[in-house]
């Protein structure tokens, strides 16, 4: 299984980069802090990558802008930074997210949870983002494995969806995937699974009309709930 994973994982990521991948873009632009990959990662749901980026640099820019005007002397993002743009501009800087509004309310939310209870650092703890708004499991464990180098997995519909196609697992929710995976694929290559699958779901593994004839693990892909028209699974 190790070398199996390996190998599979290597050829994987090794596609996705020459394709341009738009989650490792989004990951060079959110790598600066903690507090910088959760806001990327929290308003990221239900929205593309692509879009995500423009976004949050957008949203980062600004509260730079204003950090500027008031003199602050950390040149960090931080949550009083987003806490002074207040709650009608942060609507218009998140304006092209799945649900911005909401996610302006639950980040304004988030921000002042981090000032009042932890000192204006993100938990390290699942149980601690778990408790901050809009911040589901998924999320926490991608910010506890890329901000603070745990072997967390965060399962979303890129990594479920392949991980039921090349029959790593056979289950019809993200979290059931989670649990399987985290027994079953040795420890060392669970911090890398999330950013390996979402690369390759973004641009060989797609929901829709998969590039098999490209994909350089084809051979060894049982293409579960796969047809030549496409995806044929309800999962």
């Amino acid at each position: 299984m190790a070398m199996r994973i390996g190998r599979m994982l290597a050829l994987m990521h090794r596609e996705a980069m020459k394709r341009h991948a738009p989650v490792f873009q989004a990951e060079s632009a959110t790598k600066e802090t903690p507090f910088t990959i959760l806001v990327f990662t929290m308003l990221s749901a239900r929205t593309k990558d692509e879009t995500t980026t423009k976004v949050v640099k957008r949203l980062f820019s600004s509260a730079k802008t204003q950090a500027q005007k008031t003199k602050a002397r950390n040149k960090a993002i931080t949550p009083k930074q987003i806490l002074a743009l207040g709650q009608g501009k942060l609507e218009r800087l998140l304006y092209g997210v799945g649900f911005y509004r909401v996610k302006a309310k639950h980040l304004i939310a988030i921000c002042r949870i981090l000032e009042e209870r932890h000192g204006g650092d993100v938990p390290d703890t699942l149980e601690g983002l778990l408790e901050l708004p809009g911040v589901g499991r998924k999320t926490a464990n991608i910010v506890l494995s890329r901000a603070f180098g745990k072997n967390t997995l965060g399962v979303d519909v890129h990594v479920h969806r392949i991980s039921n196609r090349f029959g790593l697992v056979r289950t019809k929710k993200p979290e059931d995937t989670e649990r399987s995976l985290v027994k079953s694929i040795p420890e060392r290559y669970i911090r890398s699974l999330n950013h390996t699958f979402v690369a390759f779901g973004q641009t060989v593994c797609l929901p829709r009309n998969p590039k098999c004839e490209e994909c350089p693990i084809r051979k060894s892909c049982p293409r579960i709930g796969v047809s030549t028209a496409g995806e044929i699974s309800t999962r």
